[in-house]
Protein backbone atom coordinates (compact mmCIF):
# COMPACT_ATOMS: atom_id res chain seq x y z
CA UNK A 1 0.00 0.00 0.00
CA UNK A 2 1.28 3.51 -0.83
CA UNK A 3 2.23 6.18 1.34
CA UNK A 4 -0.49 8.80 2.38
CA UNK A 5 0.07 12.61 2.78
CA UNK A 6 -2.03 14.18 5.63
CA UNK A 7 -1.77 17.66 7.43
CA UNK A 8 -2.20 18.42 11.18
CA UNK A 9 -3.02 22.18 11.70
CA UNK A 10 -3.12 23.31 15.23
CA UNK A 11 -5.86 25.04 16.29
CA UNK A 12 -6.25 28.96 16.59
CA UNK A 13 -5.88 30.75 20.20
CA UNK A 14 -8.84 30.09 22.49
CA UNK A 15 -10.52 32.77 24.95
CA UNK A 16 -8.30 31.80 27.02
CA UNK A 17 -4.82 31.00 26.77
CA UNK A 18 -1.75 30.09 29.03
CA UNK A 19 -3.75 26.91 30.75
CA UNK A 20 -3.53 23.47 30.50
CA UNK A 21 -6.90 23.08 28.35
CA UNK A 22 -6.63 19.76 27.83
CA UNK A 23 -10.32 18.59 27.36
CA UNK A 24 -11.91 21.84 28.12
CA UNK A 25 -14.16 23.10 26.01
CA UNK A 26 -12.75 26.77 25.31
CA UNK A 27 -14.53 28.74 22.51
CA UNK A 28 -11.66 30.09 20.26
CA UNK A 29 -10.81 34.14 20.76
CA UNK A 30 -12.34 34.26 16.65
CA UNK A 31 -15.43 33.24 16.06
CA UNK A 32 -14.28 31.40 12.76
CA UNK A 33 -11.43 29.74 14.59
CA UNK A 34 -8.87 32.17 13.07
CA UNK A 35 -7.54 29.80 10.82
CA UNK A 36 -8.75 31.34 7.60
CA UNK A 37 -5.34 31.90 6.56
CA UNK A 38 -3.27 29.44 8.21
CA UNK A 39 -3.39 26.49 4.89
CA UNK A 40 -1.58 27.38 1.45
CA UNK A 41 -4.21 28.09 -0.64
CA UNK A 42 -1.87 25.24 -3.04
CA UNK A 43 -2.19 22.50 -0.27
CA UNK A 44 -4.91 20.06 -1.97
CA UNK A 45 -7.08 19.14 0.53
CA UNK A 46 -9.76 16.38 0.09
CA UNK A 47 -11.35 16.18 3.22
CA UNK A 48 -11.30 17.95 6.89
CA UNK A 49 -10.86 15.85 10.15
CA UNK A 50 -11.51 18.23 13.73
CA UNK A 51 -11.61 17.59 17.42
CA UNK A 52 -14.65 17.60 18.64
CA UNK A 53 -14.11 20.82 21.01
CA UNK A 54 -15.11 23.93 20.00
CA UNK A 55 -11.37 25.75 19.75
CA UNK A 56 -10.32 23.32 16.65
CA UNK A 57 -13.88 22.55 15.13
CA UNK A 58 -14.67 26.19 14.82
CA UNK A 59 -12.06 26.53 12.13
CA UNK A 60 -12.37 23.61 10.46
CA UNK A 61 -16.08 24.18 10.02
CA UNK A 62 -14.77 27.56 7.72
CA UNK A 63 -11.69 25.64 6.78
CA UNK A 64 -13.94 22.85 5.06
CA UNK A 65 -16.50 25.12 3.75
CA UNK A 66 -13.56 27.46 1.93
CA UNK A 67 -12.16 24.43 0.26
CA UNK A 68 -15.53 22.97 -0.84
CA UNK A 69 -14.79 20.07 1.32
CA UNK A 70 -16.65 17.38 3.51
CA UNK A 71 -15.92 17.98 7.07
CA UNK A 72 -15.55 14.90 10.08
CA UNK A 73 -15.63 15.33 13.79
CA UNK A 74 -13.71 12.78 15.46
CA UNK A 75 -12.64 12.79 18.96
CA UNK A 76 -9.99 10.82 18.99
CA UNK A 77 -8.29 13.96 18.06
CA UNK A 78 -8.59 15.87 21.28
CA UNK A 79 -5.57 16.90 23.25
CA UNK A 80 -4.46 15.37 26.33
CA UNK A 81 -6.58 15.26 29.31
CA UNK A 82 -5.05 16.70 32.14
CA UNK A 83 -7.85 15.39 34.75
CA UNK A 84 -7.65 17.59 37.50
CA UNK A 85 -5.19 20.05 36.58
CA UNK A 86 -7.40 20.56 32.95
CA UNK A 87 -8.20 24.34 32.79
CA UNK A 88 -5.72 25.54 35.12
CA UNK A 89 -2.47 27.23 34.72
CA UNK A 90 0.49 26.01 35.22
CA UNK A 91 2.56 27.72 38.07
CA UNK A 92 -1.00 26.75 40.00
CA UNK A 93 -0.23 22.89 40.25
CA UNK A 94 2.54 21.62 42.61
CA UNK A 95 5.54 22.13 41.22
CA UNK A 96 6.38 18.42 42.19
CA UNK A 97 3.72 17.10 40.71
CA UNK A 98 4.04 18.75 37.00
CA UNK A 99 7.97 17.97 36.85
CA UNK A 100 7.01 14.33 37.03
CA UNK A 101 4.53 14.44 34.59
CA UNK A 102 7.00 16.33 32.35
CA UNK A 103 9.46 13.84 32.35
CA UNK A 104 7.43 11.02 32.36
CA UNK A 105 3.61 11.30 31.73
CA UNK A 106 2.88 7.67 31.84
CA UNK A 107 4.21 6.86 35.67
CA UNK A 108 3.43 10.23 36.44
CA UNK A 109 -0.01 11.49 34.43
CA UNK A 110 -2.19 14.41 35.96
CA UNK A 111 -4.88 13.43 38.85
CA UNK A 112 -7.43 11.48 37.04
CA UNK A 113 -5.62 12.44 34.00
CA UNK A 114 -4.86 10.72 30.47
CA UNK A 115 -1.50 8.22 30.36
CA UNK A 116 1.27 9.76 27.83
CA UNK A 117 0.42 5.96 26.33
CA UNK A 118 -2.95 6.06 26.36
CA UNK A 119 -3.09 9.75 23.99
CA UNK A 120 -0.74 8.22 21.81
CA UNK A 121 -2.78 4.88 21.22
CA UNK A 122 -6.45 6.90 20.16
CA UNK A 123 -4.19 9.29 17.91
CA UNK A 124 -2.63 6.45 16.23
CA UNK A 125 -5.82 4.68 15.64
CA UNK A 126 -7.20 7.90 14.40
CA UNK A 127 -3.93 8.58 12.01
CA UNK A 128 -5.08 4.94 10.45
CA UNK A 129 -8.57 5.88 9.61
CA UNK A 130 -7.06 9.15 7.94
CA UNK A 131 -7.06 9.31 3.63
CA UNK A 132 -4.49 11.11 1.48
CA UNK A 133 -4.77 14.58 1.76
CA UNK A 134 -6.80 14.80 4.86
CA UNK A 135 -6.14 17.90 6.63
CA UNK A 136 -7.05 17.28 10.58
CA UNK A 137 -7.43 20.69 13.20
CA UNK A 138 -6.48 19.44 16.26
CA UNK A 139 -4.28 20.15 18.97
CA UNK A 140 -0.31 20.45 20.13
CA UNK A 141 -0.28 17.10 22.31
CA UNK A 142 -2.68 15.15 19.78
CA UNK A 143 0.02 16.55 17.21
CA UNK A 144 3.35 15.33 18.76
CA UNK A 145 1.36 12.24 19.52
CA UNK A 146 1.32 11.71 16.22
CA UNK A 147 4.98 12.53 15.25
CA UNK A 148 5.75 9.71 18.36
CA UNK A 149 3.47 7.02 16.53
CA UNK A 150 4.85 7.63 13.31
CA UNK A 151 8.47 8.10 13.97
CA UNK A 152 9.12 6.60 17.26
CA UNK A 153 10.37 9.55 19.15
CA UNK A 154 9.62 9.23 22.84
CA UNK A 155 7.81 12.03 24.72
CA UNK A 156 10.78 14.52 25.49
CA UNK A 157 11.84 14.56 22.07
CA UNK A 158 8.53 15.54 20.69
CA UNK A 159 7.47 17.75 22.94
CA UNK A 160 10.83 19.70 21.95
CA UNK A 161 8.64 21.03 19.29
CA UNK A 162 7.18 24.19 18.88
CA UNK A 163 3.34 24.18 17.46
CA UNK A 164 1.79 27.97 18.05
CA UNK A 165 -1.49 28.68 17.56
CA UNK A 166 -2.09 27.89 13.26
CA UNK A 167 1.48 25.47 13.07
CA UNK A 168 0.92 23.46 9.73
CA UNK A 169 2.67 20.13 10.09
CA UNK A 170 2.90 18.22 6.77
CA UNK A 171 3.00 13.87 7.54
CA UNK A 172 3.79 11.06 4.84
CA UNK A 173 2.68 8.20 6.58
CA UNK A 174 2.69 4.57 5.37
CA UNK A 175 0.10 2.18 6.65
CA UNK A 176 0.51 -1.51 8.04
CA UNK A 177 0.54 -3.00 11.16
CA UNK A 178 2.70 -0.41 13.02
CA UNK A 179 2.46 2.80 10.57
CA UNK A 180 5.50 4.36 10.31
CA UNK A 181 6.08 8.18 8.77
CA UNK A 182 8.20 11.37 8.26
CA UNK A 183 7.93 14.78 9.04
CA UNK A 184 7.92 16.40 5.22
CA UNK A 185 6.37 19.58 6.06
CA UNK A 186 6.18 22.20 9.26
CA UNK A 187 4.92 25.62 8.83
CA UNK A 188 5.45 27.55 11.83
CA UNK A 189 2.05 29.37 12.88
CA UNK A 190 0.41 32.33 11.07
CA UNK A 191 -1.06 33.51 14.60
CA UNK A 192 0.26 36.28 16.45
Amino acid sequence: MSARTVHLLRHGPPRRTGLMLGQTDEPPCDPTGGLRDAVPEGLAIRRVVSSDLLRALAGAEVLAAMRGVPLAIDPRWRELDFGAWDGLSADTVPSDDLARFWDDPDASPPPDGERWSALCRRVGAALGALDDGTLVVTHAGAMRAAVAVLTGLDHRAVWAFDLPYGALLSLKVWPGAAATGQIVGLRAGLLG
